[in-house]
């Protein structure tokens, strides 16, 4: 059950769907009185409530043999769920068990319901093993990442008829994240046909948590998904919709493509196919910056230094939280040095091992005093209070969690980073050009929407990249760039002052007209729509993290 409530639920990942949700997923998925529905997370009965009212709806009787089988892991929550339906006088069969343990049998014409959302730092031990053979039992394996919802959704479809439906609310990660790769394998295998619909708004009251419905149906495979947009679940009563269908080619990792207009995404396509974009790792490696284990520990302002006695021998440069380090197209040493005057956390605790100062040691013993070697990154390491920083610096830096589009950043200063922001060490030969060019090349739509395509929304509308998810961020080629240096150049000379002010698609519209300007006037015309399309899914994600 998609969300996070009181303590109880939150361990079990419940949240309970709104009726009207319930009752359009029953109408979608039950076809005839006969329809035999399983409901396989029943809660307090929403769906089985749905479910007995469309079939009541369609001819069948109280008196008839069960017509819904609900399971449900929580004994007061399935206690709940035989009350109301024993008020309703639908005939239904509730077991008060865990749904991993029930064996599917094949038999059900519908699936249908809202499974656990529980991540996976909290789905662990028996529970997880369980879910993990029963999603192998389906052809599926699914990594240690996985939360709950995952194996429940493959579980689930085995429960059904060649023939039969599956409809049930899930969270939006089913379109993007990676370790959902196998589900979306799986269901385009398993159905004939797959649906989704999407919400620009959050549906679930006080919950960050961002849903799908997924209406699967029929023998498979499909090549396709049909995508159905929507603003909110009285748009969708009221089929205030708008549809598209969209085929993932071989290299799709994802389903997010699905979200924008095809004209867009052909054109997107073609921009990278045709190789002046690409990923970002044709510049340099991508790796995510240095795990401290408690940064407030070994992140150290000047005044703290001072307070220890700690010299230069003990700690080394490192880019600190600060956003205002971030905000132009470099991090300079004077930039550096002026943080540093403001008392900002510069340093890294960083000592030599092998001839520990007196002012070290007062440091460390300080850290065991607060518990900071008990602290998980710590405590896995020895020494615990070296952090595992990279001999070399960045070359660039990433920004890891993003309100608008993730930047580039010159390392001008030389410091270190710690995993607030992704590193990119260039290939000798790119260097120069890279750290000159690059940043202010990748302020540009196509990058952009590439990182709408690749990443992942996050509460508040944040979109967040991943190391690996940066390292395939499409970025104007080292040719290209190199082409275009002059252009380029008169751009970067006052872009950080554009930026500051917080003007990025000023001066991203500045960066598209140099692009574009070796290009046909085809591609040109086609442009505009492919901005549009990024800066779409921008403000739904804006807008989705409006919580209602």
């Amino acid at each position: 059950m998609v969300g996070e409530t009181a303590s109880a639920e939150k361990a079990r990942g419940a949240f309970y769907t709104p009726p009207a949700l319930a009752q359009y997923l029953a109408e979608w998925a039950i076809r005839t009185p006969d329809d035999v529905v399983v409901e396989p997370s029943c809660g307090e009965a929403v769906f089985l409530e749905a479910a007995w009212a469309e079939l009541r709806g369609q001819g069948r009787s109280a008196e008839s043999p069960i017509a819904i089988y609900g399971y449900e892991i929580d004994a007061g929550a399935s206690e709940a769920a035989r009350r109301v339906v024993s008020q309703i006088g639908a005939p239904t069969a509730i077991e008060t068990c865990d749904f991993f343990d029930v064996l599917p049998t094949g038999g059900a014409d519908v699936v249908v319901g809202n499974p656990p959302y529980i991540r996976y730092q909290s789905f662990s031990g028996l529970s997880r093993e369980k879910a993990q053979w029963a999603a192998l039992a389906a052809g599926v394996r699914l990594g240690g990442l996985a939360s709950s919802w995952a194996p429940f959704v493959v579980h689930a479809a085995r429960f059904l008829k060649d023939a039969g439906r599956l409809a049930l609310v899930l969270p939006a990660e089913l379109l993007h994240v990676n370790y959902a790769a196998p589900v979306r394998r799986y269901l385009m295998e398993r159905f004939g046909q797959v649906t989704l619909v999407t919400f620009e708004r959050l549906i679930f009251p006080g919950v960050t948590t961002e849903v799908v419905l997924l209406l699967a149906e029929g023998p498979g495979p499909t090549d396709s998904i049909e995508l159905i947009q929507v603003a909110d679940v009285d748009a969708l009563l009221e089929h205030r919709c708008t549809h598209q269908n969209w085929t993932p080619r071989p290299d799709d990792t994802k389903w997010s493509p699905a979200l924008i207009a095809g004209g867009s995404l052909d054109l997107y396509r073609e921009l990278l196919d045709h190789g002046d974009f690409v990923p970002l790792s044709k510049w340099g490696d991508v790796s995510l910056g240095a795990v401290s284990g408690r940064n407030s520990y070994f992140r150290i302002s000047p005044s703290r230094m001072a307070e220890f006695g700690l010299g230069r021998d003990d700690t080394v440069d490192v880019l600190p939280p600060n956003g205002k380090a971030l905000r132009g197209l470099s991090y300079s040493r004077k930039a550096h040095e002026e943080l540093a005057r403001g008392d900002e956390p510069t340093a890294l605790f960083y000592p030599d091992a092998s001839r520990l100062s007196a002012a070290a040691e007062e440091y460390i013993s300080a850290g065991e005093e607060l518990g900071v070697h008990r602290a998980y990154k710590c405590a896995v390491r020895d020494p615990w209070w070296r952090v595992p920083v990279a001999d070399e610096t960045a070359d660039i830096f990433v920004t890891y969690m993003n309100h608008d589009a993730p930047r580039l950043i010159s390392n001008g200063a030389g410091v270190h980073a710690l995993n607030s922001v992704h590193c990119v060490a260039l290939r000798q030969g790119t260097r120069g050009l890279g750290k000159s060019l690059l940043p202010i090349a990748a302020l540009n739509s196509v990058t952009a929407l590439g990182a709408e395509l690749l990443g992942r929304s996050y509460g508040g509308g944040v979109l967040k990249v991943e190391p690996r998810e940066a390292a395939r961020l499409p970025v104007p080629s080292p040719e290209f760039v190199r082409n275009l240096e002059a252009e380029l150049l008169t751009v970067e000379a006052s872009a950080g002052r554009v930026l500051r002010s917080g003007k990025h698609d000023v001066l991203r519209s500045r960066v598209d007209s140099i692009l574009l300007a070796s290009r046909d006037a085809g591609i040109t015309a086609r442009f505009e729509e492919l901005r549009e399309s990024r800066n779409s899914l921008r403000g739904r994600r804006h807008h989705r993290g409006r919580s209602p």
